[in-house]
């Protein structure tokens, strides 16, 4: 059996398994706009993407005082679930890689931004529960990028930090690896960009699928 340099695998959700970056994004800004506060920049709105709910709106949107944050946070999801409706599965190639890598035994992880039932609800909508072994959601442990969920994860999977990857499309995916001392693989499909990736030092920044699969060592899987 080949040696792998890994024992878990822990995936962001939002802009890494699945391409909701863009439904994020514009939701953000609709809700902005339907609330008469200032609406952020696209890129503004996309660059907050895999914080926690509350930390995501405060940085986006800063007129979204803690008075005003629930009718922001109804407005957002009326807006987020009408664009999420327009994605019918996972970003190409990973639902293979997944499913190989559970075929072979190894085991995977999601640490994300999103609320358990938000998780809950993508999960079965792409009917990719299987595929992981556990999960640690924004209500669950504090918000990237602390290290909390990938410790949460590490103490509950019994793998230790340094057998740990993380995989994610934003800064804060990997600034949270870098803080819990894991190892992280950038990919550019989703929010993040490599220039702002690659300066936070992680084994690889990748633009596809099988280049995620050779840099964390499952290449071998997908013949």
């Amino acid at each position: 059996m080949k040696e792998r340099p890994f024992e878990l695998f822990v995936f962001d959700w939002d802009g890494t398994c699945m391409d909701t970056t863009h439904a994020i994004a514009c939701a953000i800004q609709e809700a902005a706009r339907v609330l008469g506060l200032g609406v952020p920049s696209y890129e503004t709105a996309e660059s907050v993407i895999g914080l926690g709910h509350k930390d995501m709106m405060s940085r986006a949107v800063p007129d979204c005082t803690d008075a005003i944050y629930p009718a922001y946070k109804a407005e957002y999801w009326k807006a987020y679930i009408k664009e999420e409706d327009r994605i019918t599965g996972l970003h190409p190639g990973m639902r293979e890689m997944l499913a190989a890598m559970k075929m072979a035994g190894l085991w995977s992880a999601i640490a994300t931004g999103k609320s358990r039932a938000g998780l809950a609800r993508v999960l079965s909508k792409t009917s990719s529960e299987s595929y992981f072994c556990a999960s640690r959601t924004m209500d669950e442990a504090q918000s990237k990028p602390s290290p909390d969920m990938l410790r949460q994860l590490s103490d509950e999977c019994c793998v230790p930090i340094s057998k740990i990857v993380m995989i994610g499309d934003a800064v804060h995916d990997l600034e949270m690896a870098n803080n819990a001392g894991a190892a992280a693989v950038g990919v550019t499909w989703g929010a993040g960009r490599r220039e702002a990736l690659e300066k936070l030092h992680p084994i690889a920044v990748v633009d596809t699928v099988p280049e995620l699969a050779r840099a964390i060592g499952v290449e071998d899987l997908m013949k």
